[in-house]
């Protein structure tokens, strides 16, 4: 897909980390940046900063994923990628211990319900929505009516202690790629999905940096964090590449993570 002005693009979890390295990369080139978050201020910041539109959305909700939707549509036309970046981060074991009395605790099902409901079915719920209006629009260049990419991770095939639901969430993501594509091969539609080991997100840089070190340290090459910048790169590739469907790519200089 070639990335001008007259492309329209929506992007969940975009006022920070990945997202945001997205948004810019895409707004870079032309492309009119819609920006789904939570997070009002730095949303609206990025906005005003990349010419885009913030819409406040919470992506477990139908109706707060339709309202951004709708504005996002009202402010660019109907959008032609959907880069799916929102997520949570979770660490607990299948069986705790109590802190007082060191019993054995069970998981919550309700917390591993709530981490696949943001970083999965969220996913999937933008995914169904922006592909109703994709597959309604014009064919580009051979056929192509839209580029949807979805954020995985490295933990999908091999989370570590304490990773259960959150592997589990991004595992789905893998696992639901291929089915996405061949659902939507007869509509011009492609589908990918990269999964990042561990990059400079805000999250990863409160660490202290001694914590980074150890964990730059793990990397077989180059020794660091991923960069956003870098993610970014490999989500446009993806656009532009026609080529490029039903994949699951890791992004993460060739490291494997271990159990803990």
């Amino acid at each position: 897909m070639k990335l001008d002005s007259s492309i329209a693009a929506v992007i969940t979890g975009a006022a920070s980390g990945l997202g945001e390295a997205t948004a810019r990369a895409l707004a870079a080139k032309g492309v009119k940046v819609a920006i789904f978050d939570l997070n009002a201020e730095k949303g609206e910041a990025l906005a005003a900063e990349i010419g885009g539109t913030f819409c406040a959305v919470n992506v477990t909700d139908d109706a707060s994923v339709d309202a951004g939707f709708a504005k996002a549509r009202a402010a660019h036309g109907q959008e032609r990628i959907l880069v799916n970046c929102a997520g949570i981060a979770t660490a607990r074991k299948t069986v705790g211990r109590d802190r007082e009395t060191g019993a054995p605790t069970e998981y919550p099902v309700s917390d591993f319900e709530k981490v696949l409901q943001i970083n999965l079915i969220g996913t999937f719920r933008c995914i169904t929505k922006s592909a109703v209006g994709m597959v309604q629009t014009e064919e580009l260049a051979e056929g192509e009516r839209g580029v949807i990419i979805n954020t995985a991770s490295a933990a999908a095939e091999d989370g570590q202690v304490g990773q259960a639901a959150y592997a589990a969430s991004k595992a789905g993501i893998v696992g639901m790629t291929l089915p996405i594509a061949r659902d939507l091969m007869d509509n011009g539609v492609r589908i990918n999905a990269i999964l990042p080991g561990i990059f400079e997100t805000p999250l990863m840089l409160a660490l202290p940096q001694k914590a980074q070190d150890v964990l730059n340290a793990t990397v077989p090459f180059p020794k660091r964090m991923g960069r956003p910048a870098e993610f970014a790169a490999l989500a446009l590739a993806m656009i532009e590449n026609p080529y490029f469907n039903g994949e699951d790519v890791r992004l993460d200089g060739a490291i494997r993570m271990p159990p803990r």
